[in-house]
């Protein structure tokens, strides 16, 4: 176990680290976002290449943009089955948790004809960046991907 020491240094460090997550501060991104997006929309999996080059460092094709039942059975048998358990219970817990966040629709009517509710409608279809490269994190699935099942969208494209 690693003890360290907050000094006044150390601790002005963690929260100006904090503060530059500030969500008033993602409006800087939003142009460059917005480009992002643009491109993508106009290029298509060209764009997603080039940017996979550009953030992640790896170099992909188009043919290897989706993968194979093949090619998952495959890497399955690699895993570490203790990794394997520990991704199963997190995914078990994300799953538990994300179903106590949802919501239901619901209508109400009073006695002077006014209906008051909310419809709860999921998206019909959601994209999921999952990063590859140096940055392949299970847990960037895990967390885009089961709680878009659980709120009941019918088409998850990652």
């Amino acid at each position: 176990m690693r003890i360290v020491k907050l000094d006044e240094t150390s601790r002005q460090n963690i929260l100006a680290d904090l503060l530059k997550r500030d969500p008033n501060n993602y409006g800087a991104y939003a142009d460059t976002v917005q480009e992002i997006v643009e491109t993508v929309k106009r290029d298509g999996d060209k764009a997603v290449l080039a940017y996979t080059r550009e953030f992640d460092k790896a170099e992909i094709s188009s043919e290897s943009l989706k993968v194979t039942d093949q090619e998952i059975e495959e890497a399955m048998k690699e895993v570490d089955p203790e990794l394997m358990e520990i991704l199963q219970k997190s995914m078990k817990n994300i799953q538990q948790f994300h179903e106590k966040q949802r919501q239901y629709s619901w209508f109400d009517s009073k006695s002077d004809g006014t209906i008051l509710g909310q419809k709860v409608t999921p998206l019909e279809s959601v994209g999921v960046y999952v990063p590859g490269g140096k940055a392949a994190y299970p847990s960037s699935v895990l967390m885009n991907i089961i709680p878009a099942e659980v709120a009941g969208v019918s088409r998850i494209a990652w």
